[in-house]
């Protein structure tokens, strides 16, 4: 007899449907094909086990399952349910009535019980689309699979539950959330304020900017100046995430199985911050079955590079086409992936080895070339597409012992929102276009036009500096922002001169 049962095969961040064929017939041995790995060919040991474990047998028979479409390649232990739910079915041990209605994803335990899997909610998504009326999977991925409504989310502990669920023994309600509801309540959920930061008022403006217009930021400061505690706040006054942002940042967590038991719909901007001995693979994903890397984990959020120089220049070479893209394509011989990586960059670093190089207080102790030598690690490439270079400099000890209140992170977000409200306007002819930092060349031409005033200001500065063209783009694109922030309709010199002293690693001399 043969059964069908239906699972999943994840591809990027999208899922497609897999038809699992069991024939049971004349003969003695186990076959599987249609490209299974080494996990999967694995599972009959494990669905032999759970099947005895409940009282069921694996039949002594001539046992084939095809898993199709039979060119694409299957991974992963996830594929243990449907098969043994097929094999029940096949060998005429059980009888399913609605098998085919659902989509069974699960690994089991050889007790029968089910471990948790990844990419699940790409799976809901694709069931759901191809008008599957419900999906069956281990009870700890439940949560997640239920941010997708109109399907049928039916949570199970062990293989029995499954099987008397088929049967129609067992009534298992289907799990509903109300996603709006979770998503809204978690979106004020700051971890990290603004209003802890005592001092640093020209870095907390360059943060504003930076977040009102998606920009680039890398600082550059000595150590214990508070980069990486002003990068950890930064989340906090972007603008919050919309439903169909949470959803796209999900499904990726979800795919790198980073969201965890009964984990949800993300509702706060990711943060990621890699160590400086990360490869290249793992920022920018890949592998045999490819995976999302860091760069795509912080997909509407932020990347946070601290110690900027002291990651290996491969590594950071390989994230200038992203920058640029928004996106990063993964190719191996027989696939090719795509993984959205539309994320703010922040780096940090100090000036020098010694980390006190133009520090005011403390004297710089490395030789002569070796600034300039350390700071060539980051490509000039790199720091074209870095749209503000600050400086942060140490908080005097008057100002950290403070007691004026300082801004929140609400207040700040709430002049960011008005900023990103004006974009919006501003390129909703244009969908691929969210914020001042993702406009293309033609639109900056268009949309950044000064008066002649600032075309002498940015025309001094374009030949002192020794700006590229690429300097140049992002210059007006960050006076736009600042005008933008400011109320003002068109960019006036003072936004064209804010701009331009944020181009510090550009100057000449500033490493000696």
């Amino acid at each position: 007899m043969v059964a069908k049962t239906f699972g999943s095969a994840v591809s990027g961040v999208d899922a497609n449907i897999i038809t699992i064929e069991v024939n049971v017939g004349q003969g003695t041995s186990f076959f599987m094909v249609g490209l299974p790995d080494s996990a999967v060919k694995e599972s009959q040991q494990r669905v032999e086990s759970a099947l005895k474990y409940f009282g069921y047998r694996m039949p002594r028979q001539k046992v084939v399952i095809n898993l199709a479409p039979a060119d694409v390649r299957k991974e992963g232990s996830a594929y243990d349910l449907p098969i043994a739910m097929g094999i029940l079915q096949a060998s005429e041990q059980v009888e399913f009535p609605t098998l085919g209605d659902y989509v069974i994803m699960g690994e089991l335990s050889l007790d029968g019980n089910l471990r948790p899997i990844k990419g699940v909610l790409p799976i809901a998504i694709e069931a759901r689309k191809k008008g599957f009326k419900g999906f069956i999977l281990p009870v700890e991925n439940a949560k997640e699979a239920s941010i997708v409504n109109s399907l049928d989310i039916i949570g199970v502990e062990t293989m029995q539950q499954a099987t008397d669920f088929l049967m129609g023994e067992l009534e298992i309600e289907p799990l509903v959330t109300d996603t709006r509801e979770i998503f809204y309540h978690s979106l004020d959920d700051i971890e990290f304020d603004f209003a802890d930061v005592q001092g640093q008022e020209n870095i907390k403006r360059a943060m504003e900017i930076a977040a009102a217009g998606g920009h680039n930021v890398i600082m550059i400061g000595p150590p214990g100046a508070g980069k990486t505690m002003l990068a950890k706040r930064l989340p906090s006054i972007l603008p919050p995430l919309t439903l169909v942002e949470a959803l796209e940042t999900t499904k990726i967590h979800s795919v790198a199985g980073k969201l965890g038991r009964n984990g949800s719909l993300l509702a706060n901007r990711p943060f990621r911050s890699p160590h400086h001995t990360i490869s290249d693979v793992a920022l920018v994903g890949g592998g045999g079955n490819p995976q999302p890397g860091e760069i795509s984990l912080a997909h509407n959020g932020v990347l946070f590079l601290d110690e900027l120089p002291e990651f290996k220049r491969t590594v950071l070479e390989v994230m200038r086409q992203p920058l640029e893209e928004r996106r990063v394509t993964i190719s191996r011989a027989k696939v090719s992936v795509d993984f959205p990586a539309n994320f703010m960059l922040i780096a940090s670093m100090n000036p020098c080895p010694c980390g006190y190089y133009n520090h005011p207080e403390k004297e710089c102790v490395c030789g002569p070339g070796i600034v300039q030598r350390y700071l060539n690690k980051v490509s000039g490439p790199l720091l074209d597409r870095i749209d503000l270079h600050v400086e942060v400099t140490p908080v005097k000890f008057d100002e950290m012992t403070s007691t004026r209140k300082t801004e929140s992170s609400k207040e700040i977000r709430e002049r960011v929102i008005k900023g990103r409200e004006k974009q919006k306007e501003r390129f909703k002819g244009n969908p691929e276009v969210f914020c001042n930092a993702m406009m293309p060349s033609h639109l900056t031409k268009q949309i950044c036009q000064i008066n002649e005033a600032g075309k002498m200001l940015l025309k001094t500065a374009m030949e002192r500096l020794g700006l590229s063209a690429r300097a140049y783009d992002r210059i007006l694109k960050v006076a736009r922002t600042i005008a933008d922030i400011s109320g003002s309709e068109e960019i006036k010199v003072e936004h064209l001169a804010e701009a331009i002293q944020y181009r510090s690693l550009d100057r000449e001399g500033w490493a000696g």
